[in-house]
């Protein structure tokens, strides 16, 4: 259990840093370059815990599975992950962290109307909350410096495309394993942007050895440590309690944000945060319950 604490809590930390790492270094780089950079670094890191388990559950990924991954890649990286990388850049980061953290409200409600994973009451009313904690925190009718309506919107689609990457993601993953299809749509997600950029006449190198910190930090400890030290702690206990990482992760982001960033944290956003972590649990427990329930019946 120790272990598992320690895993989740260190998880929430690397998490909660994204954003002011991603905002640091997008000032020095491109949002195409630097999303580009970073999920094939943690692809690459998620590389070896994916050949074990491959060749423990002996999978072999044919042309088929590669390309769906690809797809679901291609939701992740250059729609969804682009689309945050943005809007990170047009808002404050405190904003931005507990935003982009309602994607599984998405989630949900793309599965109940694409998987028949129906909504119970509890799930509704988790939605209905998050709906009223992201009006709280975006404030439309006074839009706090620092955030832009176009971030904010931006936001909001990255985190609605996310919550499809998961949907469509939960089609094969158990099949072709968490750690395979992982490493293998943020490598092919990032190729997919690669090509982007050389169409679009994009840098992928300019920049690199002046920011190299900056890249590693995004690339290998976020998106390629933080990703893994998430799965190991669902693999030594559950789903359910890995999701607790996104509990804490809008609770101490803003630390970060005002302690690096020296950004102001208003009180609009804390009562967005406590309202989300309350539908979060509520979204949590209630997947909780319904897979309790599917198990007794």
């Amino acid at each position: 259990m120790k272990k598992v604490v320690a895993l989740i809590v260190l998880t929430a930390v690397i998490f909660a840093t994204m954003e002011v790492a991603l905002k640091t270094a997008g000032a020095q780089l491109d949002s195409l370059q630097l999303t580009f950079l970073r999920f094939l670094l943690g692809g690459l890191v998620l590389l070896p815990p994916s050949m074990i388990e491959c060749r423990k559950s002996g999978y072999r990924m044919n042309a088929r599975d590669l390309g769906w991954v690809t797809l679901v890649g291609t939701m992740g990286i250059p729609v969804s992950m682009l689309s945050y990388q943005i809007g990170v850049m047009h808002c404050n980061a405190a904003t931005a962290a507990p935003l982009i953290c309602t994607n599984p409200l998405f989630t949900m409600l793309i599965a109940h109307f694409l998987l028949g994973q129906k909504m119970n009451r509890r799930k509704w009313v988790a939605f209905c909350i998050g709906l009223v904690a992201i009006l709280l925190m975006i404030r439309p009718w006074d839009v706090q410096p620092g955030n832009t309506p176009f971030g904010i919107a931006i936001l909001i689609f990255a985190a609605v495309t996310f919550g499809a990457y998961s949907v469509m993601g939960k089609r094969s993953i158990a099949r072709i394993g968490t750690f395979t299809q992982t490493s293998v749509s943020f490598i092919t997600g990032s190729l997919i942007l690669l090509v982007i950029m050389i169409l679009t006449g994009h840098s992928a190198t300019a920049g690199i050895s002046q920011n190299l910190g900056v890249i590693i930090y995004c690339g290998i400890v976020v998106t390629g440590i933080g990703y893994l030290t998430y799965f190991l702690a669902i693999r030594y206990s559950d789903a359910v309690t890995g999701s607790i990482t996104f509990f804490i992760k809008p609770a101490i982001a803003p630390v970060f944000a005002i302690l690096i960033l020296h950004e102001t944290i208003y009180w609009n956003t804390v009562a967005g945060i406590i309202l989300l972590i309350t539908a979060s649990f509520l979204t949590i427990t209630g997947s909780a319950s319904g897979n309790t329930a599917g198990k007794e019946s």
